[in-house]
């Protein structure tokens, strides 16, 4: 199938660019369902108070800056590949929070007297906390903001070593100035707290803000959400609210049970995109080993094929063409003569005669190469066939991202057939299906295999895919030995399909797939005879397993 997008356009399949999953969605409602029944539980118990529990903060705050950093470095280096100032918005607002909860745990009330530094300010721990309350969600929505800006959003490339290194320079140097400012300026700042234990009314403002941020972020990320990290972004959001409300509406105040489980929250609500990194990271490491593999080995036997092709040619054709340039030479020398022997010469002419047929003999021969003659037929049972196919395929299918659905019909006939012939062409349909599916990113990859009675006397068998469609010229094609549509295909795989199902009495032929991708259907009559299947009874291989959507 003919590519419509040459291979610098296709999309990088990345966290900001990859759709997300069913899988995926289903596991981030479980992850909330889990938050928020977690927050029912401990709303009962949230405003007891825990005494002299000052020093777990620095082990809190210690663990948010190492996961905020380690989240800012690898949106920074999807920064450095996708030059997207969307993306470098989200790394300034987890470098930002994880560099300001250092000065914040620091300056907690009797963090101080434990690190034998001096006390600060009444309103320097609160004032930190709303700079950190309300950063968060601001540089969020600004990302889910800008993300949808387009070719605007993507700067020249070497833009983004520069920006790189101003963004993370300015971060810490604004992170740092504010702390000194807030440290030195303990007079000028909003009176935030009563006490060392509860906040003033002015405080209430700062988690209603934050919280309406939070709102306007998850409204503008369920609209705008196109990838996995923006799935991960609405959960850190939700998250965030639930940390909010058992800080500020639930909780006694600093040190309670509410408020402890607040920051338990923050440190979940801290780790979640860091963990959606490492698991795409894993995954897309597995797939890049797999299709390494997968190459290596096609590239092998592409290079054994042709070295037993190139073998054959140079053996067998030098022996009749040596002959035949013999022959000539001797017919030449005949005529040469000054009394010419024609008898001689029409004798070498019949040589080499007979040698260009026995070239055209060995011509036949390597075309046979990609023919498997005609091998013992046995009975066969259709839907064992494709479920057997299935399920060698199914960890590239995975790999890959691709939905499997099966449509069976359990009365089919068995036919007679030979089985590795067959699922050949079968495992040539899927692997193009798959090849197919490969660059789409914007809906889900689906493939789909039925199973149905042609008439009285055949069955049909679909393969079905969403991929990116057929080119209307190449349908024409698509069958002609050495025609291929992929860079390196070589032509043969569709032109042996089509030429077994003929050997086996059917046909094999393509139609567009509505409103996406391709459909290979072919038919094969039945036999009468389903006694045996590969040599056994039916009973012993019990039902056919359906496969759903993984």
């Amino acid at each position: 199938m003919r590519l419509k997008k040459n291979l610098g356009e296709v999309p990088l399949l990345m966290l900001t660019t990859s759709p997300a999953s069913r899988g995926q969605w289903r596991l981030a409602v479980v992850v909330l369902v889990i938050l928020f029944a977690a927050m029912l539980i401990t709303a009962p118990f949230a405003q007891l108070r825990l005494e002299n529990t000052e020093a777990l903060l620095l082990v809190y705050a210690t663990a948010v800056f190492i996961i905020d950093l380690m989240t800012a470095a690898l949106l920074l280096t999807l920064v450095s590949v996708q030059r997207s100032l969307a993306v470098l918005a989200l790394s300034i607002c987890y470098l930002f929070s994880g560099v300001m909860v250092l000065p914040w745990a620091v300056s907690f009330p009797g963090v101080p007297a434990l690190l034998n530094l001096p006390d600060v300010g009444l309103q320097t721990t609160a004032a930190i906390a709303a700079l950190r309350r309300l950063g968060f969600p601001l540089f969020v929505l600004a990302y889910a903001l800008m993300k949808e800006a387009g070719p605007n959003a993507r700067s020249p490339k070497g833009w983004e070593k520069n920006i790189i290194f101003v963004s993370v320079s300015g971060v810490v140097v604004i992170a740092c100035s504010l702390t000194w400012l807030i440290l030195t300026n303990n007079h000028a700042l909003p009176n935030f707290m009563r006490d060392t234990q509860n906040v003033s009314a002015l405080w209430e403002y700062v988690p209603a803000t934050a919280a309406g941020l939070c709102v306007a972020g998850l409204v503008t990320l369920w609209i705008r959400q196109r990838s996995v990290l923006d799935l991960w972004l609405m959960v850190v959001l939700c998250t965030f609210l639930i940390e909010i409300i058992l800080i500020a509406y639930l909780s006694s105040g600093r040190l309670s049970v509410g408020w402890w489980a607040g920051r338990v929250y923050g440190l979940i609500s801290a780790s979640i995109v860091l963990l959606a990194f490492l698991s795409e990271t894993m995954t897309l490491y597995s797939r890049l080993a797999h299709s390494v593999s997968a190459e290596r080995r096609a590239r092998e036997a592409r290079l054994t094929a042709m070295a037993a092709l190139s073998a054959s040619i140079a053996h067998e054709i030098n022996q009749p063409l040596a002959s035949m340039v013999t022959n000539a030479d001797a017919g030449l020398r005949w005529l040469g003569r000054s009394d010419p022997d024609l008898q001689e010469a029409r004798a070498a002419l019949e040589r080499i005669v007979n040698d260009g047929h026995r070239g055209a003999e060995v011509i036949k021969g390597i075309r046979a190469m990609f023919k498997n003659g005609t091998p013992e037929r046995v009975v066969v049972d259709a839907n064992r066939l494709i479920n057997d196919v299935l399920k060698r395929s199914l960890g590239e299918l995975k790999l890959v991202r691709v939905s499997i659905y099966t449509e069976f019909d359990k009365t089919l006939p068995p036919v007679t057939g030979c089985p590795i012939q067959l699922e050949q062409v079968i495992s040539n349909l899927v692997a193009n299906a798959m090849d197919a599916m490969r660059t789409v990113t914007d809906r889900e990859r689906v493939l789909r295999i039925r199973s149905a009675l042609d008439g009285p006397d055949g069955i049909l068998v679909s393969v079905e895919d969403s991929g990116i469609g057929m080119d209307p010229n190449s349908k024409e094609r698509i069958f002609e030995p050495f025609y291929s549509t992929k860079p390196d295909g070589m032509g043969m795989g569709l032109m042996f399909c089509r030429s077994v199902i003929e050997a086996h009495g059917g046909r094999l032929w393509v139609m567009d797939n509505k409103p996406y991708g391709t459909v290979f259907q072919f038919t094969i009559p039945s036999t009468k005879a389903p006694t045996t299947i590969h040599g056994k009874r039916d009973h012993e291989y019990g039902p056919v397993p359906r496969f759903h959507r993984r």
